[in-house]
């Protein structure tokens, strides 16, 4: 099965992993726990480091820079190469991350092997061809392939309409489903053209018809509304975009845009790949004690605490059925057949996952710092994405401190570690 081989090929990758992934020295005893940390607005402020950053990395680590307890990066960003986020965080950290630490918006599609064979629509910016081939693609065009293939498509920019007309496109693939990695540069270019491709049922050269539908497949990534950079003010995400797209297609066809799958924070699957990764780490050092408790620190309650949450809430029912004696129902879709088969390999030794909100990110509390985010919720609208309905307790952190070092601090303190 290919899911079994992604796993064991993430051993394989654990086995040959640097200092970080190598040589992670444990406390007085093995530790209990682990954390997830959200990169942009907790570690990283753009390309800044956020000073406390470094404060809370100097006690999680030994006097020779290795972990001592086991760790994840779990960003929503996906415009790199899982190297090139490594050597971004091991700069702005002060030590060596390695790849298979990091997990991308993107990440956890290397398990969707059912669409790994078709020919697939990618959009975003940076590598997005590499890291759709790394995820396990085999066919894939990019957005620009494709304008360039029907350059009578893309006629907003009137400095890019052709002057002549172009002869027809011979031998273009036709696409079987759409990939949404990012917010594209060129918004206008990559709508028209996705609208397009879904409209004509993978044909974007052939006349509108009959709208099909369902539409074919489509897989995003990314459903931030907004994120937090170097200026005052949260900056436009992946999840403005995918509002964007939803709305034109319901506009022109009267139908719901539909996705085979959302991944990314706060998607489920993407803890599970997190949890999975957390296991990896604990078997690599040795430690007998197996992770039950999960700290999953972030700035964002719509993406960051909403998951945390989301996943606590899965883990805890689990429980209840495991006490009761209860089966877990049967399962139809692949999706969710992953899903399980990876909390198979997880053991399901985690039994919680506490939601930790900073205050140097997206969310912010300019006076005193409070107990709890239910007035912060109350006063504001849902950024959540559309497929994920509000509920108010999911957006309220187990704890709210200033930054991360705060929160790592707050962990120790939890699970009495020196």
């Amino acid at each position: 099965m290919a899911l079994r081989g992604s796993l064991r090929a993430g051993r394989m990758l654990l086995c040959t992993a640097g200092p970080l992934a190598r040589g992670v020295c444990a406390g007085a005893w093995p530790p209990a726990f682990g954390f997830l940390f959200d990169v942009d607005g907790v570690l990283v402020r753009g390309s800044q480091p956020v000073p406390a950053a470094r404060r809370a990395f100097q006690r999680l680590t030994d006097g020779n820079g290795r972990l001592r307890v086991p760790v994840v990066f779990l960003t929503n960003a996906g415009n790199c190469l899982r190297s090139a986020k490594a050597q971004e965080l091991s700069q702005a950290l002060g030590l060596q991350v390695s790849p298979e630490q990091v997990i991308l918006s993107h990440s956890p599609l290397e398990l969707f092997s059912q669409f790994h064979q078709k020919c697939m629509l990618v959009a975003g910016q940076g590598p997005v061809e590499d890291n759709a081939r790394n995820l396990g693609f085999k066919h894939v065009v990019t957005t620009e392939a494709l304008r360039k293939a029907y350059p009578l498509l893309d006629m907003v920019d009137q400095s890019r309409r052709p002057k002549e007309l172009p002869p027809p496109a011979a031998g273009f693939p036709t696409i079987e489903g759409v990939i949404l990695f990012g917010e594209p540069v060129r918004w206008e270019t990559s709508l028209q053209l996705i609208i397009d491709v879904l409209l004509s049922n993978g044909n974007p050269e052939a006349e509108l018809q009959d709208v099909p539908y369902p539409h074919l497949p489509v897989l995003a990534c990314n459903m931030d509304l907004l994120w937090m950079a170097e200026a005052k003010m949260p900056r436009f995400g992946h999840g403005t975009f995918l509002l964007c797209l939803e709305n034109i297609y319901k506009k022109v066809t009267g139908r719901e845009l539909k996705y085979e799958a959302l991944i990314g924070k706060p998607s489920r699957i993407t803890y599970f790949y997190a949890e999975y990764l957390i296991k990896q780490q604990t078997e690599k050092q040795g430690w007998k004690a197996p992770i039950r408790r999960l700290y999953a620190v972030g700035d964002n309650p719509m993406s960051d605490v909403y998951g945390a949450n989301l996943y606590n809430n899965y883990l805890s029912a689990q429980q209840n059925q495991v006490q009761a004696g209860v089966k877990s129902p049967q399962v139809a879709s692949t999706q969710a057949k992953d899903y399980l088969e990876l909390r198979k390999d997880c053991s399901n030794s985690v039994e919680s996952c506490k939601s930790i909100l900073v205050c140097t990110g997206v969310y912010r509390h300019k006076d005193s710092l409070p107990s709890k985010t239910e007035q912060w919720t109350t006063e504001t609208v849902f950024h959540g994405h559309r497929d994920f309905c509000f509920d108010p307790s999911l957006v309220e952190a187990s704890y709210i401190v200033q930054d991360v070092d705060d929160a790592v601090q707050l962990a120790f303190k939890k699970e009495n570690w020196s």
